[in-house]
């Protein structure tokens, strides 16, 4: 981030709450988390292509895509379910993802959460079926529901799993949401002692944290927490 977003959030910060902040950030979560599946979609599409023909689903997806990025929801919604009933390969899998995205920047949430349900249900490739789970669990952030979002994410923050801190900030987020900031700062809390977390989702962990803790919120052993703004590396705490 530039230090004018920087400068953004610290005033923020001083004004909001972190469902402002959710608010504000959560669709570019969205989008992010979208592209990963744009990136690992359009991998595999791609290695299918190299054995079969697959020129009219390419095509349809562009179609879709562009009339997306030019605001004609009607045509990309038309293109995307041309895709699904007629595309080969993964890009029908791909369609069902853009389109429960779809949904969601609508403010179709319900459909949306239906889409991404059955996604997890149905596809064949397990990290698909993972990541369509970690996009349920982000649309339920905002009913506090967090039985709900476990559900979805629960099994995915073990700590090997490569999406363990997008399912710790769901449930973060749904347990603040829900009024239990305790669970909430310790799932923060080990998005930050991640050496591995990637640095956008570092810096919105930060934020949350130094929100939580400005509210008063602390964890019942002081070996969990660990300061935001320190510019050294936090130790491995002890086991």
């Amino acid at each position: 981030m530039s230090d004018n977003i920087f400068r953004e959030v610290d005033e923020e910060l001083r004004n909001e709450r972190i469902k402002a902040l959710w608010r504000r950030y959560g669709l570019y979560v969205i989008a992010g988390a979208v592209a990963i599946v744009l990136i690992v979609a359009g991998n595999e599409a791609w290695q299918w292509w190299q054995g079969t023909t697959a020129g009219r689903s390419s095509d349809l997806m562009q179609t879709a895509l562009d009339a997306i990025e030019d605001g004609d929801v009607a045509t990309a919604e038309t293109a995307l379910a041309a895709v699904e009933a007629e595309g080969s390969g993964r890009y029908p899998v791909l369609a069902r993802f853009r389109e429960a995205a779809l949904m969601a920047e609508q403010g179709r949430t319900e459909e949306a959460l239906a889409q991404y349900d059955s996604l997890a249900g149905t596809v064949d490739s397990p990290l698909l079926r993972e990541l369509a789970q970690i996009y349920a669990g982000y649309l339920l952030v905002d009913s506090g529901d967090v039985a709900a979002v476990t559900s979805r994410v629960g099994a995915l923050i073990a700590p090997e799993h490569p999406l363990r801190n997008s399912a710790r900030e769901a449930l973060g987020l749904a347990s603040h949401k829900a009024g239990d900031n305790v669970t909430a700062l310790a799932q923060f809390q080990q998005i930050v002692l991640d050496p591995l977390t990637a640095q956008d989702m570092m810096a919105r962990a930060q934020i949350y944290i130094a929100q939580l803790t400005a509210e008063g919120v602390t964890l019942a052993s002081e070996t969990e927490a660990t300061p935001v703004d320190e510019a050294a590396p936090a130790e491995t705490p002890a086991q």
